[in-house]
């Protein structure tokens, strides 16, 4: 367990889960700062967040636990655009699979996608569900979500800057309940496998004998043989 607790690290639930790890967002952002309501809760018709691509899935499985940590991409948007998608598919991924916690990192459609790159401003957002706190392994809390964002937008190379938000547990709570349509991101492995079964193979055309040919020819509506001439009659 020590060694999936160095995995995932947060505030302590984010120290544990998120902020101890390279991977995670805050390695190299300042304080975390709150926001009023009015800035978080955002514009009704973008409730849901955004589309967005899948990156990577990792799935650890230790003793009685499944941790799931998902690397997402999107379109270049506002960093509460990011959590709703995050929190979106945070709840799409725990209905399919029931795992014990559920991390969403997203980021920018032009960041990296290795994940020895993804760390520090290369993550715009960052959720950590847990559906059942009292479940999970001592030293977390016993909240169920966590979330946190840079407010700036990505650079060409997809970093993010800005002051790096840290949403209050209430805040969190009213955005996962404005969820109208909890969907997951697009599997662009998954897209190209059903086109390439979908697409029809192009048949060589049979070869055909003479003899049949000559047989589909005499059957032919319209077109039979024409009947040979009786013999002519001798002029006795």
């Amino acid at each position: 367990m020590k060694a999936l607790l160095r995995i995932f690290r947060p505030s302590r639930k984010l120290a544990l889960i998120i902020g101890g790890s390279a991977l995670l967002a805050g390695v190299s952002g300042g304080a975390a700062v709150y926001v009023g309501k009015d800035r978080l809760l955002g514009d009704e018709e973008s409730a849901d967040g955004v589309a967005c691509t899948d990156v990577n899935l990792v799935t650890i499985k230790k003793q009685d636990h499944v941790w799931v940590r998902k690397y997402i991409k999107t379109e270049p948007v506002d960093g509460m655009t990011r959590i709703k998608t995050a929190l979106r598919v945070a709840q799409a991924v725990y209905e399919a699979q029931k795992p014990d916690l559920v991390q969403v990192v997203v980021l920018d459609e032009n960041g990296p996608t290795l994940r020895s790159d993804i760390r520090g401003r290369a993550i715009g957002a960052d959720v950590v569900y847990i559906a059942h706190p009292d479940k999970m392994v001592e030293g977390l809390d016993d909240k169920p979500y966590t979330a946190r964002y840079y407010d700036g937008k990505a650079s060409e190379q997809g970093l993010f800057y800005g002051e790096r938000i840290e949403l209050p547990d209430d805040r969190i709570a009213a955005l996962n309940a404005s969820l109208k349509d909890p969907a997951d991101c697009i599997d662009p492995v998954a897209v190209a496998s059903t086109k390439k079964e979908s697409k029809p193979e192009a048949k060589e055309p049979e070869e055909t004998s003479a003899e049949e040919q000559a047989a589909k020819d005499a059957a032919a509506p319209g077109e039979a043989a024409p009947a040979e001439a009786p013999p002519a009659k001798s002029g006795h």
